[in-house]
Parts: structure tokens; sequence; C-alpha cells
């Protein structure tokens, strides 16, 4: 990986000899504009500078963000030979290149790989000079005169090796007819197509690409593009692919290795199918027909045609992501393609159908139109994850995925309170930054943006908006403010002003809403959970209901203060004993709202009486648990809003309910440990109830809200403690133990008893430890051994959590899934899982920089805390091992521990909580 750019003076620039060696990730501060033909021009955007000059020495491409733009592929002839067994693979390209502007260089990317100077061409032309900057992965190859404008072919032959981090060209291991095998899998966004071989690795420069591929006979070789030829010569066949549409090099897609298949077909004839190890396809069967359907809902919705002729799925066992949407071969982690009857859970088989609808969408949103530069990420990854809602909402309505999306909302909010968040359009400087901003900014809050300005615009005109701006930037790229333009112009309505001010600055208001005679009044401030407050100004589409939700009106909130006339809306019923107004109607804005006594109380009581939608219940209860965070509102006061939910019986109401309880129980320990106990049996007492109506046996008909939301309540008893809950656990555990197919334990709910046994083992008491250790190793599923995985640090014995921490460096976890074992690691724990990161630092970081993973570490213990000095303690550590790969994470963990602290002081001083939390327990 790149060092920090500090260090970045200190690296000698390679002048290469006869074999270039070339390693680590970079970026651009250009712009291409693309178009059909392969002969698109180029043309330069306000601020960018001006094309490099015809001399000058390569160090003048040292230290850039982008590429420059003088030159621009068009085609790749890319032909690689992956060796299975050593794990390498060697290659040749040649790339048409458009030179559009005077130059004696050529710059693009490569990294990890050596290069055979001896080969490299330009036309007839041998570079004579080529240099390597390892700190951005850029190639310079100067020529002794300026090069001819116009397309002329780059050639030159590399090799590398089949990686072990999850990135590039690399390896994965699977299992067949019991030996362990490997397969080539690719995996390039955002930066590492350059690792597979040379290329203009930024998404603006798409270009056309034709494969050619030398593998074992007895394997499957896939790429974007059908097969158009295969000659086979003994052990080894060569593959050659139709040539691709125009797109990015982090699309490109390779995957060889032993597979089977099942396949269906789209209304217009597009062949899907889904590739898994031998003896699963069955498995790929749920996710076979999502992905027919989406295919085609994604058609009418676009009003544009899926453009290539097939498109795959393929389930990886080893693989960073959940998913990747490579044009028409989408890779993906087996536990998000594969569903089984017998042995998966409900929440599996929705989040195989939010992943393959996620993914579909991105083949017009991102494939087909690609944003400029990563800065527009969002436009990729917002509307693949709203888009994926919509579609799956089709497909299941009784899922009720809107209020589901809610939690994607609430997620985004949390990251965007911080002060250490970033603006949707993030400024990027260097490749590095890049993955750090795969996060809920780009994904749930550009999703979240998506929904409140389809509410505004209305769902009709929306849609059709977006069809044009997908048909007028198809094969091209574009930036943020080309989508406000179409949506501004076919819609007639101020998209760009208003969207603006929540694409271009971080953070989101909080209104604060005072009653006032007949009118409300509102004033808007950026809410932070630090309790400051920012300067943010934003143009909020405002929504509010007053006793009903047939009286809802709308309206644009533009200055700081404004006030809402609501005696029209009301009427009568502001003097009545059923009046109640409600901003924010069903959370479909990004923002908070803080009430004043007399509004807050008859919201709660409209609440009690049932008056609420799912959406607003959820809305009031994730904004009065912000509020306490940020001491704007009591703790006691919230618990008292909670009460207000123990009749509860939705899922998703009651899942939000369970973040919130969660949060609060967590908090307690530090902030009021003697009251710690009273309030966990508070929760207990709001939580029971459904959970007694439910039980732990599946019943014959229930719906699929209900099964998710058993193992959710019975999960969160153990975690408080409820005493009867484990003890159950426990038992339907044993008589598991001795008969895996009983139907007392069945995929639902084995992660609750599992806690349960958790909770009383120790390294003198084991024997519950060592059962779920070798459930683990017996099964062949993915989703059950992540199960297990995930609760194994889930105890208070140091000897047993440092056992299960120091699985992550064997062989019996796989990379991908070390940041499963991180989250089982409780409050009660955190000393021991933070010496263990300390003392295991550097060995965490030889195994993981290569990848985002490294952040998961960080993720998983830092936040546990909540003391400055603790705070204060992790800064220092890190202080020397901050990289730009996970500096931003590493801020953002430090300021939710100073928040927590923060939220502990405030607690500390509460001077009724003790009696709220008695007269609670104490009420019938």
């Amino acid at each position: 990986m790149a060092p920090s750019r500090a260090g970045a003076s200190a690296l000698a620039v390679a002048l290469l000899a006869v074999v270039a060696t070339v390693a680590a990730a970079g970026g651009g501060h250009y712009r291409t504009t693309a178009s059909h033909g392969e002969g698109a021009n180029l043309k330069v955007y306000p601020g960018a500078p001006a094309p490099a000059p015809a001399g000058g020495s390569a160090d003048q491409f040292r230290g850039q963000a982008r590429l420059p733009r003088f030159a621009a592929p068009r085609r790749y002839e890319l032909h690689l030979r992956p060796d299975l067994v050593a794990c390498t693979f060697s290659g040749s390209v040649g790339i048409a290149v458009a030179v559009s502007a005077p130059t004696r260089f050529l710059v693009l990317n490569a990294a990890d790989l050596s290069i055979d100077r001896a080969s490299i061409r330009f036309q007839a032309l041998a570079p004579t000079e080529v240099v390597f900057f390892k700190e951005d992965d850029v190639l310079v190859l100067g020529f002794a005169k300026p090069l001819p404008l116009g397309v002329g072919v780059l050639k030159m032959d590399f090799n590398g090796t089949l990686n072990d981090q999850l990135r590039g060209f690399y390896r994965s291991k699977y299992q067949y007819k019991g030996k362990t095998r490997n397969m080539a899998v690719t995996q390039f966004e955002s930066v590492d197509a350059r690792r597979c071989f040379p290329c203009w690795d930024e998404p603006a420069f798409k270009a056309k690409f034709k494969l050619t591929l030398e593998v074992p006979s007895e394997l499957v070789a896939l790429s974007n593009m059908p097969i158009a030829s295969t000659a086979v010569a003994g052990p080894i066949k060569t593959l050659r692919y139709q040539e691709s549409p125009l797109m990015s090099t982090y699309l490109v897609a390779i995957v060889v290795g032993m597979f089977e298949y099942i396949e269906g077909v789209t209304s217009n004839g597009t062949r899907v199918r889904v590739y898994t190890q031998v003896g699963k396809s069955s498995q790929g069967k749920f996710a076979l027909d999502v992905g027919v359907k989406s295919l085609d809902l994604y058609k009418d919705y676009f009003d544009t045609p899926y453009p290539l002729p097939k498109l795959d799925m393929v389930a990886i066992p080893d693989f960073a992501a959940g998913a990747m949407e490579n044009y028409g071969l989408v890779t993906f982690r087996e536990v998000a393609l594969l569903f089984d009857d017998k042995s998966s859970s409900a929440s599996t088989k929705q989040n195989v159908a939010i992943t393959v609808a996620h993914e579909f969408s991105h083949q017009w949103f991102g494939n087909l139109v690609t944003m400029e530069w990563w800065t527009h990420l969002w436009l990729n990854e917002g509307f693949a994850t709203w888009m994926s809602h919509l579609a799956v909402d089709s497909f299941f309505p009784e899922w009720n995925m809107w209020t589901q999306f809610l939690d994607s909302t609430t997620t985004a909010l949390r990251l965007d309170s911080l002060e250490e968040s970033h603006p949707i359009e993030v400024e990027i400087h260097h490749a590095s930054e890049i993955d750090q901003i795969f996060d809920a900014i780009s994904y749930e809050k550009g999703a979240s943006i998506i929904r409140m300005l389809q509410s505004y615009l209305g769902a009709d005109r929306f849609q059709k908006a977006l069809a044009s701006y997908i048909k007028k930037y198809a094969y091209s790229n574009a930036k943020t403010e080309d989508l406000w333009a179409v949506l501004e112009k076919e819609t007639g309505e101020p998209v760009k002003d208003l969207m603006t001010t929540w694409t271009k600055q971080k953070g989101y208001p909080v209104i604060n809403a005072k009653l006032k005679g007949n009118d409300m009044e509102l004033d808007q401030t950026q809410f932070l959970l630090d309790g400051s407050s920012g300067s943010g100004m934003w143009i909020v589409p405002v929504t509010s209901g007053c006793g009903a939700y047939d009286t809802q009106k709308k309206f644009l909130l533009k200055l700081k203060r404004d006030k809402l006339v609501i005696a029209s809306q009301c009427g009568d019923r502001k003097k009545g004993a059923n009046f109640w107004t409600k901003l924010n109607i069903n959370g479909t804005g990004f923002y908070r709202v803080k009430y004043d006594d007399e509004l807050a109380v008859a919201l709660q009581n409209a609440l009690e009486a049932k008056k609420l939608s799912l959406m607003d219940k959820i809305g009031i209860v994730d904004d009065s648990h912000a509020l306490s965070m940020a001491r704007q509102q009591t703790l006691a006061s919230l618990l008292r809003l909670l009460y207000s939910y123990r009749g509860e019986a939705d899922y998703s109401v009651l899942s939000h309910i369970n973040s919130v309880t969660t949060s609060i129980a967590k908090i307690s320990v530090d902030a009021t440990p003697g009251l710690a106990g009273d309030i966990k049996q508070l929760f207990i007492k709001i939580l029971q109830s459904p959970a007694e109506k439910l039980g732990w046996d599946p019943k014959k008909g229930e719906s699929h809200l209900d099964v998710m939301l058993r193992p959710l309540l019975l999960t969160a008893l153990v975690q408080l403690g409820h005493g009867k809950t484990i003890n159950e656990g426990v038992r339907r555990f044993n008589i598991f133990t001795h008969d895996r197919n009983t139907s007392l334990l069945p995929p639902d709910t084995r992660k609750a008893a599992y806690l349960a046994v958790m909770q009383n083992v120790s390294i003198s008491n084991r024997s519950g430890y060592d059962a779920l250790r070798k459930v683990y190793r017996q099964s062949a599923e993915g989703e059950e051994r992540l199960r297990v995985l995930g609760i194994l640090c889930s105890c208070r014995d140091k000897g047993i959590v440092l056992e299960s921490l120091n699985l992550i460096f064997t062989n019996e976890v796989r990379n991908q899934d070390a940041y499963i074992v991180l989250r089982g690691v409780q409050i009660e724990a955190r000393e021991i899982a933070w010496n263990w990161l300390k003392e295991n630092w550097e060995r965490i970081w030889k195994t993981f920089s290569g990848s985002s993973l490294v952040t998961s570490f960080v993720n998983a213990i830092v936040p546990l805390f909540s003391s400055s000095e603790k705070a204060s303690e992790i800064s220092k550590f890190f202080a020397t091992r901050t990289t730009p790969g996970f500096e931003r994470t590493l801020k953002q963990c430090l300021e939710n521990v100073r928040i927590s602290a923060r939220w502990v002081e405030g607690i500390k001083s509460e001077p009724r909580l003790a009696e709220t939390v008695r007269e609670l327990l104490g009420k019938p």
C-alpha cells in the first residue's frame, strides 16, 4: 500500500532497467468526456490544469491527484495467463491511445507488476526513459521527441502475483473433491485494475476491452462479455471474449475456477446465470429469481435496456466486500448470494435480495453512466442503495422495505452528526483516500437525500427525469451537477439550489419547533452530537401533519428561522385532547426535530394512543436518542418515551428500540454503574411481552417480519441478562449439539442460543465454547460459520476472549471474516481487546493493510470506550501508525469516544434519573 504523503519525498524515483518493478495505489485532476465512438474528443473543463508541455522532466507528474489528460485510452487488447498452482500471472496489453496535445510522455497507472522494459513500444517508438513513482502508482514513459497526434498503440508485456490481499488479481481458496484449490478472481474497485495490467485507472478514462485468457482446460473462465471463440491445446485452452462497450477499468472482471451454474432469461432475452462451487448451485435459485426480476424492473424504470448480452453472478469464497457490480459479471461473498431454505435465516434471504438488487441497479447507475471522479461516488452507491429498496419493495411488498429503509437513514444521521464527517461530494487528493469514502455518507446519506428529493418532486416526475439522465449520459461520465441540471430541466423545480446544500457541505440540521399561538416557529441549526452548533444552513423540504395523516403540508424552509401557520391545517383539532403535530412525516427528510415541551407531550400521547405511523414511531425515538446523546434532552425523558413503546409488535420499530436500548445499556455501565442493572430490567420489561408472544418456535404461516423479529428480541433479552431466556437458549443448544437437525433450533434462533451459551463460558468452564467451535469447524454453510464467529468474543473471560481474537491469525478464519470476530467484543472486555490490538498491531497491519479490512479493527474496538483519557491514550498510540487509508475512520472513532464521555458526564448530573427508573419499573 502507498505510504503516507508525509513520507513520499523520501522515496526514490525508480528509473527502471530491463524489468520495471511496480507497486501500490494512485488517482486524477483532469476530466475526459467520453462518447460512443473510439475517437471521442477530450475537453478541458474550467479549473482543470493545462496540458503538460511537450518537454520537461518526468518529475512533473509526481504527486498529482489525477493523471494528465493529454493522452487517453480508447481500446485495450488484454491477454492474461494465470498460473493457479504457482499463483502468478503473465500478460500483454495493447492500448489504443489518443494523443490530443503535444507531449513526449505517456502517463498511466501500474502497481505490483513487473514490466518488461524491452517490450514497451508506442507505435514503433521505444521509450528513452521509464520512471515509476511508487507512492502514486504512476508509470511515466518518456520518448525522445513529441508523439504524433492522433491514435497510436502502446504495447508492453508484464507479470505479477495472484496475491492474497483480496484486491487486484488475487487468489481465493476452495474445496473440490476433498482437495484445496485456488481460483483466480479480480476486485478492481476502486483503484486496483493497475495491479492486474498497466492502464489509465480512473473512472473518466472509459475504453473498450477485448480480453483473451489462457487457462487450464477443465476450468471455467468468466469475464464481462460472453466467449467469442475457444481453442483447446492439450491442458490449456485459449478463450477470446467479445469486445465490451465503453467502460471504466474498475469494472473489468475475470474469474477462473471450478464452477457449476443455473440460469434464467429476462423478458427480452438477456441470459442471467448464478455460478457457485460444485454442489451449491441450488442455493443460487433465489438470487437468480431476484436478478431476473431486477433486470426487467430497471429496464422499465430507466426506460433503457440492459446493454450487455449476459449477466453472471459468481459466489467467491474469499471476498472483501459484500459484492461488486462488474459489468456483466457481478461477484459476491457466498453469504450475500446463496440461500438455502433449510439452513439460511430470513435475514439472509432479505440481504441476498437487497444485495442482488443493489448490484444490478449499478449496471445503469455506475456502469452505463459512471461518476466522473470518486468525489461523485455517491451517484453510484447512493442510487444503488435507494434503487435496491425500490426493487425489493416491488418484489416483496410484505417485507415493508421502506420502513426498514429508515435503518439506512439512522446510520447516516449518526455518522453525519460528527465533526469528522465529510460532504457527500468529498474532495479526493490521493488514491489512498478513496476507500474511506465507501461509507454511510456515500451509501446511506446518498440514498436518504434521494428519497427526500423523490418525495419533494413526486415519484412519477422523479422517475421520468432519471430516465432522461441515464439516456443523456449513457456510455459516458457525469458529475453531481449534471444530474441536478437534468432533474431541474425535466421538473422545473430549483433542484440545484436545493440539493447543493445537501451534497457540498457535511452535516444536517435539527429543526427546533415551538408552538406560539396559531403558528409553529421553526429554527434550523446544524446538529452535532458533541453538543456544539455548526454553521451549516440548508434548504429543507419540510413536511408536517396535524392530528391525522390526511392534512399533510409541504414547504421549503430556506431561512434559519421561519414559521408554519398551523391553524388552517389543524382546525379545531388544536383545541382537543387529540391534538398533535409532527414534522418530517414518515422520515422522508434528512434532518432531526426537537419539539418544545407542549408539542413533545402531545406527540407522546399520540404515540401511546397508536395514532402514529410506523415510520414516525421510529423517527421520534431516534431523534430523542440523538438529542439525549448531545445533552439537549435528559436520559430520563428518553426512558419515559421508550416506555411508551412497551406494547409495540412491529419488527422495524422494535429493531430501532433495540438499538437505542443497547446504546443506553452500554453507556450506563460507565455513567451510572449502580443503576445499570435496573436500567437493563426496565428494557427487559419493554421487550419481554412481544418476545413471549412470538416464543422460540416458528409458527406456521407467520410473516417474514415476525420471523426476523423473533431472533432480534431473543438476542436482546440474552444480552440484557434475562435468566429465563438464557436458560432456554442453553437447553436448546444442548439438544442441538446431539441432533443438528432438531426443530428446536432453526437457523433464525441459533444466534440467541449461541449467545446464551457464551454468557457462562470461561477458561475453567469451556465446554459450551468448545461445542460452538466444533459447530464452526464442522459446518459447510458460510452463514452458520459466521454466526458462530460473531459470538465467540461475547463473554468477560480474558482467556476466552484472547483465544477467540487470536483465531484471526489462524487458517481457521478467512481474512475477509476477521471483523466478524471483532463484532462480538462486549463492553466488559474492551480493555482486553484494546491491549490485544496494541500488542498485535504490527501483525494486523502486515496482514490486512493491503485492503480496507484494517479499518474494521479500529471500528470494532475503539468506540467501546467512553472517557477522554482513553481517547487521548488511543490517539497517542496511533500518532505514528496512521496512514491516509484509515485516518478518517480513526478520527471518527475518537470523536465518538469523546461524545460518549460527554454523555456520561451529562447522565451523572441528572438529579431524577434513579427516581424515573424506579417509577417506570414499578408501573404495572
